[in-house]
């Protein structure tokens, strides 16, 4: 009976260790990507910190963040600053992998999983793709930004302003970087191409 016992403990001490060497082998403050419910990133991303503060996970997951880009938006003539998400249906996730960890993120309302080829495994993110999807939550001066341009090729437009103003045309290129779009437009009788800043052009 007490070698049953002893070789009971023996199976079950061994069974904790492991445990422990594979959470000690992975307790590396890594980043992972989740997967969430398209439209629902910002709610999973203030659920799970809510639940990290409530089950005090701090110590084990660091940081939650929703990629975003900041961009200059042309719509009817006037510019503002919006904010796109840059993965739409993804939050990125700074933490230890620990069993406790990953039960907390994975439980989470609207989380599908962790992205990887085994949910159950969540694979770290490369170095190189975290400084690139962390390079869109720093400050972004204006003149820094993309434009984002409500036109796109073969819409009709209208020229508001400037030189040709009152021709009317088609799109045939927009450039974002520069908030300019080239526009096709009937000048005696032939189609001739000009660029056109974003904010003279309207649709027709």
């Amino acid at each position: 009976m007490e070698e049953k016992n002893k070789a009971k403990e023996t199976a079950e001490e061994k069974k904790e260790r492991d445990l422990q060497v594979t959470d000690k082998e992975r307790d590396q403050r890594r980043w992972y990507a989740i997967h969430t419910y398209s439209g629902y990133e910002d709610a999973v991303a203030r659920y799970l910190k809510q639940r990290v503060e409530s089950l005090s996970m701090g110590d084990k997951i660091f940081n939650v963040v929703v990629p975003k880009e900041k961009k200059i938006k042309i719509k009817n003539g006037k510019k503002k600053i919006v904010e796109e998400k840059v993965y739409p249906g993804y939050v990125l996730v700074e933490m230890n992998l620990t069993e406790d960890s990953w039960y907390v993120v994975r439980n989470t309302p609207r989380v599908m999983g962790f992205v990887g080829p085994d949910p159950t495994k969540p694979t770290p993110l490369s170095q190189e793709e975290v400084n690139y999807l962390l390079s869109f939550i720093s400050d972004n001066k204006e003149k820094e930004m993309k434009f984002r341009i409500d036109y796109s090729a073969g819409d009709l437009v209208k020229i508001i302003d400037g030189p040709f103003k009152d021709y009317e045309g088609k799109v045939l290129e927009v450039d974002e970087e520069r908030g300019r779009v080239k526009v096709a437009i009937p000048i005696f009788g032939r189609e001739t191409v000009v660029e056109i800043d974003s904010l003279q052009l309207q649709k027709v």
